[in-house]
């Protein structure tokens, strides 16, 4: 079997494996004050104390969440709520167009059931936010703008958004800027102090970690309302009982991938392109989408015309490689891409498109057997879509 969809989720190191399995006979809830929830506690700030090194940022700005998804809900939901409770005018919510649906759907929500109004930022033709459209959508009128949120590098095509720049004009206007990381840390230079962000996402999960444990990396001045309620544990930002076991895995995720970097997004990036190289062999009208000077290493992501990326996957995975659509599934049908279609790109090139994502565990026997199905598979795939169409 080959795996090429890491992007989605990734293997869980031997390392983190280890501390989370050893964590797990110890007694103690960490918001106890005696000797086994002390105990506890240290586990869980000691962790705190790690990611906080790795991204740049101070321990009291970490605060931990159960992922990616719940870091943003925090981000976008309770940073609105906190602004427009301080000024009633502040009702706009900026998003880019190509952000993920754990970022865009908060958003939408918002402005379904809370009176927020929700603004996408467009992209160009490689999925790209510029600095002068989010500056025109804020100048438009500054006064009203709660909170913007743009993702640090795209899940699917892979491309990278010029943060710092972004933060930069979001601060201008003292607009707090979050930004999902939950791709790029590990693969990227991430740094929060250095990247002016307000807010940022990660996740455990996508870079070697366990699922259910992430955080949200917050600037000290910034008290967003809470989306859950109880305890006031993380500054009362997010409540809940801590979980030592996976808070110690998740430091140790992170400091491996932060100390681990540069040498794994080189290979990343060389088995990339003798991933994209060898398909485009077999597929010559293959087409590579995202911008290719600016991108994360790992992904790939193409479009196969003719095809239709469902059939095309499920057709690979009969034969042992796993990898995911440019499109989403809704009630059974087949729906392009958000972020393809806000590129420009067709509704019948959206559809006919694969993520084929790397890992830390990925190997050039994996992509030259995906090399080696690639072209069976596409012809398969099209010669279905004819005989369906005749």
């Amino acid at each position: 079997m080959v795996y090429l969809d890491h992007a989605a989720t990734t293997d869980v190191r031997p390392e983190v494996i280890a501390e989370i399995s050893a964590q797990l006979g110890a007694l103690g809830n960490p918001s106890s004050l005696h000797g086994h929830g002390r105990a506890a506690r240290r586990t869980v700030e000691e962790a705190r104390e790690s990611i906080a090194a790795a991204v740049g940022a101070t321990p009291h700005e970490v605060v931990f969440t159960a992922g990616g998804t719940e870091s943003n809900n925090i981000a976008i939901k309770g940073l609105y709520w906190a602004r427009n409770a301080e000024d009633p005018a502040r009702v706009r919510i900026l998003v880019s167009a190509v952000e993920h649906h754990a970022a865009l759907d908060p958003a939408r929500w918002m402005a379904d059931h809370q009176g927020a109004v929700y603004e996408e930022l467009p992209v160009d033709a490689v999925g790209r936010v510029s600095p002068s459209t989010l500056r025109a959508a804020i100048e438009r009128d500054p006064g009203s703008v709660a909170v913007v949120s743009v993702m640090w590098a795209n899940n699917e095509i892979g491309t990278l958004q010029p943060v710092r720049e972004l933060a930069a004009i979001a601060a201008e206007f003292g607009v707090p800027f979050h930004t999902d990381a939950v791709q790029a840390v590990g693969v990227e230079d991430v740094d929060f102090a250095d990247s002016g962000v307000s807010a940022l996402t990660l996740s455990g999960h996508k870079l070697g970690g366990p699922v259910g444990a992430g955080a949200l990396v917050l600037a000290r001045d910034l008290t967003p309302t809470p989306v859950l309620h109880g305890g006031g544990q993380e500054r009362d930002i997010r409540s809940g009982t801590l979980p030592a076991p996976l808070t110690r895995g998740l430091a140790t995720a992170v400091g491996l991938a932060v100390s681990e970097r540069g040498e794994h997004a080189k290979h990343l990036a060389s088995l990339r392109d003798e991933l994209e190289a060898g398909v485009r062999a077999a597929v010559p009208d293959a087409v590579v989408n995202g911008d290719l000077d600016r991108r994360l290493p790992g992904i790939a992501h193409l479009s196969f015309p003719g095809c239709e990326g469902d059939a095309l996957l499920m057709l690979l995975d009969a034969r042992g490689v796993s990898c995911s659509t440019g499109s989403a599934c809704s009630a059974g049908v087949a729906q392009p891409s958000h972020v393809l279609s806000a590129t420009g790109a067709d509704t019948e090139t959206a559809l006919s498109s694969l993520r084929l994502s790397l890992g830390r565990t990925s190997t050039t026997e994996d992509v030259a057997r995906l090399v080696e199905e690639i072209g069976p598979a596409v012809e398969r795939a099209r010669a279905a879509r004819a005989k369906r169409r005749r």
